[in-house]
This record gives structure tokens, C-alpha cells and sequence, in this order.
């Protein structure tokens, strides 16, 4: 039967402000938000077997129907009415639920492959209408671009112009819900929004615009966090965020050799995953 194999990158929210709860209990934001050149593996093979099959090694993931990326199958083979099946075959390289989007950009490549596979035809407009249905960052990496994201994370303007910089990516090896962190929150003002560069074109002001009001809350939750942050300064980073929920944090850095420096002396850090990264 027909194959493909897609990489699904992670993301990092270079600034996320919550400006409010919805009647519908999901939360206004407004983000800046940028892929980067850490890949999820999504192996998507078409089956005579009716239904979506999940695999992922070493990673206890619901399966099937209950898993994000299973869903996204199911939904396409449901729009196609074929009558056939799909097994999935992800291979895990983004941290789970770690602030990086990892689960909601391999269901953004299941959409994208079966679409294709399929024969759907679907504009990239009607798949990220389907995708905020799986999850609201899902829409942001089928757009695939930089992007100034309101909403739930659905509304996108492309960000043409960023720095190019390097990031190093530090998870502490544990995970972070990202519904107790918003349940946890105290609402913000979106004053701050309006005063902020929404395109920064240089380093200064990338790091001028680094804002997460996720932070605070992770950040009382996980001291090893703001650990994390102190050591990317010391270690010569220009500014340091934490990503999404959390926790992982990432660090700026003006050259690939200052980021693998970093990288080095942070892998020595028993339980961390330390990853040094591009924008794509």
C-alpha cells in the first residue's frame, strides 16, 4: 500500500500573552511562535485494515482514535469514506508535553500527508480549519511559517524577517500539563501587547520582545526552571524563555559555536535533554 514518511518539527513561542478566557473556556492569546529543527518521525502507510493505528516506540501514547495524531488520521479517512485504513509509525524526538508542540505538529503531518495520499485536494485554508478541531497549535504548523498567532492560536499572519540566531532547547526530563497551567493562571492585561514589536528584525529586539505569562506559573511549580535560565545566561545566552507551558526553556544565541558550547557543558546535567537548534 502507498507510504510516506514526514518530519514534524517542534515549535518554540518566542512571546505568548494570555489576554483573556473565552465563554467557550479556551483562553485569547496572542503569540509569536516559530518552528525550529527538532523532528518528530511520522511514518503514515495506507492499509486495507479499516480504522488509524498508532505506534510509538518507547513512548506511552494513547492509541488510536485517542491520540492526536490518530484522530487526525481518523478525520481524513472519514472526509475520504474509502473504507481503508492508516497505520502510523512515530518516531519520538520532541519531548512530550514539553512546552514544544510536538504531538499537535505530527498530527499537522498526518493532515498533510493524507490529504495527498488521499486525493482530498483540501487548500491549506480547510486544513487548518480541521486541524484547530485536534488541538490549537495543529493550524500553526500546517501553515508552516513564522507567525504572529491571536485566537486560540488559529488566526496567523506570517512574520517574515526574524534574526537568524541559534537556540538551545533545555527539558528537565519531566512533563507539564498545560491545563493545570492555565488553570493556575491569573488573567492578564493586554496592555503590554500593543507596546511590543510584533516583527523583530534584529537580536536586540528578539530578545527585547521575549514574554511568556505561562512562566510565572510553571516557574512556582518547577524551580528547576529558572536553574535552567540562570545557566543559559552564565553560559553566554542573550535572552532565555521558557517555550509554551513549559518546561522546557530555550536560550538565544548569536553563533552556532557560543549555542554548542552551551549545549556541551548542559548535557553534563544528569536527566536533561539539551538540543541545539535552527529556525526553519
Amino acid at each position: 500500500m502507498l507510504k510516506t514518511t514526514r518530519l514534524a518539527p517542534a515549535k518554540i513561542n518566542l512571546c505568548l500573552h494570555v489576554l483573556g478566557k473565552r465563554a467557550d473556556g479556551y483562553h485569547e492569546l496572542a503569540m509569536l511562535m516559530q518552528r525550529v529543527s527538532l523532528y518528530d518521525r511520522v511514518a503514515v502507510e495506507l492499509t486495507a485494515q479499516p480504522g488509524a493505528r498508532v505506534h510509538c516506540e518507547g513512548v506511552a501514547l494513547a492509541p488510536g482514535e485517542q491520540n492526536i495524531a490518530g484522530r487526525a488520521a481518523t478525520m481524513m479517512l472519514d472526509l475520504a469514506a474509502s473504507g481503508g485504513g492508516v497505520d502510523l509509525v512515530i518516531e519520538k524526538n520532541i519531548p512530550v508535553a514539553a512546552g514544544l508542540g510536538g504531538g499537535s505538529s505530527d498530527a499537522a503531518a498526518v493532515l498533510m500527508a493524507l490529504n495527498e495520499m488521499l486525493g482530498l485536494g483540501l487548500s491549506r485554508t480547510r486544513l487548518m480549519e480541521l486541524g484547530v478541531r485536534l488541538g490549537a497549535d495543529v493550524p500553526f504548523f500546517i501553515f508552516e511559517e513564522a507567525a504572529w498567532a491571536t485566537g486560540i492560536g488559529e488566526r496567523l499572519e506570517k512574520v517574515s524577517g526574524l534574526p537568524s540566531v541559534w537556540y538551545v532547547l533545555v527539558n528537565p526530563g519531566f512533563s507539564v500539563s498545560t491545563a493545570q497551567v492555565y488553570q493556575k493562571l491569573g488573567l492578564t492585561s493586554p496592555g503590554d501587547v500593543a507596546r511590543l514589536p510584533r516583527f523583530p528584525g534584529t537580536l536586540r529586539d528578539l530578545v527585547g520582545q521575549l514574554h511568556n505569562d505561562l512562566e510565572r506559573v510553571t516557574l512556582a511549580d518547577f524551580t528547576v526552571v529558572a536553574k535552567i535560565k540562570e545557566m543559559l545566561v552564565a553560559l553566554g545566552a542573550e535572552g532565555t524563555l521558557m517555550s509554551g507551558s513549559g518546561p522546557t526553556v530555550f536560550g538565544i544565541f548569536a553563533t552556532e559555536a557560543a549555542a554548542r558550547t552551551a549545549e556541551a557543558k548542559l548535557l553534563k546535567v544528569a536527566g536533561w535533554k539539551v538540543f541545539t537548534v535552527q529556525p526553519v
